[in-house]
């Protein structure tokens, strides 16, 4: 099994980190790397006392603090290739391109050979939340010495949860996305990508990371409904009303922007990319909503 999903490792005997190994992603993607034998791995993360059941199986886990730049350089040291996973620091404007950018100057100065790093579609400065990502992209593209390759993971399907309760209790799916679909993905799908990146990739390439087609909000009331048993309908609404709507549920002002660029971003068809690169990295086609969905049946109904 571990030969067919990861099928092309030159690297595997390289020394590999993955950053923000404490999240969701980052501590799939050193699950993943240890299924598929990688001798090296090494993790990063503000408190390594939460990581000490990674350890336990060899992991060498680091000290790493992205507002600490100081420490960066110290936990990068001697490494060949590594995962860079955005950091959630949303709380204030600067705080994560600053992050990002002493991540990437840590990595040169610590002689990294590749960086993997989990981006977004529709990158673009001046956008609530993607900005970060372009201004992270071009740190990474204005080093000579660095391969790299930009892995830029389109909407998980996980985020259709986050939603997913209202529409359920009210019997509507809210949003401003004009009938445009999403190329959801799931976290594991991309997890399975970002370990075939650091494993096997060369040069440098930027690839959007997708689902296996772009479904709309219509469509995907209607699985809400056929999963849950309950009935759900979307309705489109304008993009000012869909922001009073979340800032009226409470949600931080710049999460609130996020999610309206998403939609405004939906709306202008940039979700609806669909590629092959999760199949052709991993060997393994992604999977889909609805198959998603049905895995969520239990907490739906």
């Amino acid at each position: 099994m571990t030969a067919q999903l990861f099928p092309a490792k030159p690297f595997l005997n390289d020394r590999l980190l993955v950053t923000g190994a404490g999240g969701q992603l980052g501590r799939r993607v050193v699950e993943l790397l240890l299924e598929a034998g990688a001798p090296h791995v090494i993790a990063t993360t503000r408190d390594p006392a939460k990581l000490a059941d990674l350890a336990a199986k060899g992991v060498e886990v680091r000290a790493a603090d992205f507002d600490d730049p100081a420490s960066l350089e110290t936990a990068f040291a001697g490494v060949d290739r590594l995962l860079l996973v955005s950091t959630d620091a949303l709380d204030k404007p600067g705080r994560r391109i600053a992050q990002h950018r002493a991540a990437v100057a840590a990595a040169v100065k610590a002689g990294v050979k590749h960086i993997a790093y989990t981006s977004a579609p529709g990158v673009r400065p001046q956008a609530q939340g993607l900005d970060d990502h372009f201004w992270t992209e071009a740190a990474i593209f204005a080093q000579a010495s660095l391969d790299w390759t930009i892995l830029r993971h389109h909407l998980y399907a996980e985020t259709i949860l986050m939603g997913a309760g209202q529409a359920l209790a009210s019997g509507t799916l809210y949003t401003a996305t004009a009938g445009k679909g999403r190329a959801y993905v799931t976290r594991e799908d991309c997890a399975r990508a970002d370990v075939a990146a650091l494993l096997g990739a060369e040069g440098r390439q930027v690839l959007e990371v997708t689902g296996p087609e772009a479904v709309t909000q219509d469509q995907l009331a209607a699985l809400l409904a056929q999963v849950s048993g309950k009935p759900v309908a979307h309705q489109d609404i304008p993009l000012d009303a869909l922001r009073a709507g979340l800032a009226g549920a409470g949600l931080p002002p710049a999460y609130v922007e996020l999610l309206a660029v998403f939609d405004h971003d939906t709306a202008e068809g940039r979700h609806a990319v669909l590629t092959d690169t999760v199949e052709s990295l991993t060997g393994k086609a992604p999977t889909s909503v609805a198959t998603f969905l049905a895995g969520q049946k239990a907490a739906l109904a």
